[in-house]
């Protein structure tokens, strides 16, 4: 297609199945090394944690976690593990529980806050970051060394797949040393990970050019819902913080039931952009289909992220993703669409994103207000 808004989010989408596989072949062999037998043998109990894109990582793997590794899985946001989490819960037994913090920079506070207080509390902590020389590092017991090539600088799609993609590789390998499956079972998840690289890239231009036409049609909407349950809930989330942060509009990410009991009652209902990520696997997938007729009866404009084929949506509408082998390795398709249409509302509204740094969002520049905050240890 004629291409008038290529933007530097559009360019890190198309990057992304090369980065797959990179990562892929670097994360592996490190995810073996991280954690001992024993120390897997060991584990009872997994929070993992974040803040921003890191945070929609952690909730993408949640799913996978829990049914990989047949554990409790908490997901919680940094502030919450830095400054409420209950000290009780903490140190019971040896490696208990064990705490996994992501962090593409290891600069945030409140992520290194998080992990000091684990580590007083008697926690196993490890950090994926980009190494142990970042604050993040120097703190956590374990780190995996999660770095990315440089790239063009743009609100980050690169850094939540490398991020997806360490923490799914991490949930295989616990689940395969603790005996939930086997070894081949093990080595078919991965391939499914790695495979999804050649998948996206064959689908990518089709997918670039539904988004495109909605975002034509979206690009002056004041506001954004983006609605999923369950590991498309992620993708919800992912989305509605790149819309936030690419084109400064309002959006709200809500799942599948809230939807209906809540955001369908937003006045201006034609001029907000409705997004609906739904995998065919997905349990919820009747709920979502009784969603996506209310919000074609109430006429909302329509976005429909899926690999589904029997969906009741207008074609117009409808962002087909390729179809991946597990429904746990499904987020590394689904937040695409939504990277690209933050992209093109960005490019095709004329605003810069990150406000561009300007008048009231200068102090923001250098992150200092999420890199410079005061750590406090709550006993």
């Amino acid at each position: 297609m004629e291409q008038k808004f290529d933007n530097a989010m559009r360019r890190q989408v198309y990057s992304i199945p090369e980065l797959i596989t990179q990562q892929y072949d670097l994360m592996e062999p490190r995810i073996r090394e991280a954690l001992s037998f024993q120390e897997i043998f060991s584990l009872q109990h997994i929070i993992i944690t974040g803040c921003g894109d890191s945070m929609a990582a952690a909730m993408a793997v949640k799913q996978a976690f829990e049914q990989l590794t047949k554990m409790p899985i908490e997901v919680l946001p940094a502030i919450d593990v830095a400054r409420f989490y209950p000290a009780k819960r903490c140190g019971g037994a040896p490696n208990d529980p064990l705490v996994i913090t992501v962090s593409n920079s290891g600069k945030v506070s409140r992520v290194k806050e998080a992990i000091m207080r684990m580590n007083e509390l008697g926690a196993l902590t490890l950090g994926i970051t980009s190494g142990k020389t970042t604050p993040l590092g120097e703190v956590c017991q374990k780190v995996i060394d999660s770095s990315i090539p440089k790239f063009e600088s743009a609100p980050g799609v690169r850094g939540f797949l490398a991020s997806f993609e360490a923490l799914l590789l991490l949930a295989i390998r616990i689940g395969e040393v603790k005996g939930r499956y086997t070894m081949d079972q093990a080595k078919a998840y991965r391939m499914d990970v790695k495979h999804s690289a050649e998948k996206l890239a064959a689908a990518l231009p089709a997918i670039d050019e539904k988004v495109y036409s909605i975002a034509e049609q979206w690009k002056d909407f004041p506001g954004f819902d983006f609605v999923g349950a369950g590991t498309d809930y992620a993708s919800a989330w992912y989305s509605h913080a790149k819309m936030i942060e690419a084109a400064g509009r309002y959006s709200m990410h809500v799942n599948t039931e809230e939807w209906l009991h809540l955001n369908f009652f937003v006045a201006n209902s034609e001029h907000t952009g409705t997004v609906a990520f739904i995998d065919d696997a997905n349990a919820s997938m009747g709920r979502m289909k009784e969603a996506l007729h209310y919000m074609q009866v109430m006429e909302r404009p329509l976005m429909v992220v899926s690999d589904a084929d029997d969906l009741d949506v207008p074609e117009a509408s409808l962002v087909k993703i390729p179809k991946t082998e597990y429904e746990v390795t499904s987020p590394i398709m689904s937040f695409i669409p939504g990277a690209l249409l933050a992209g093109y509302v960005s490019s095709m509204s004329g605003e810069p994103y990150s406000r561009g740094f300007r008048t009231h969002w200068q102090f923001a520049e250098d992150a200092s207000a999420i890199h410079k905050s005061n750590i406090e240890i709550v006993k």
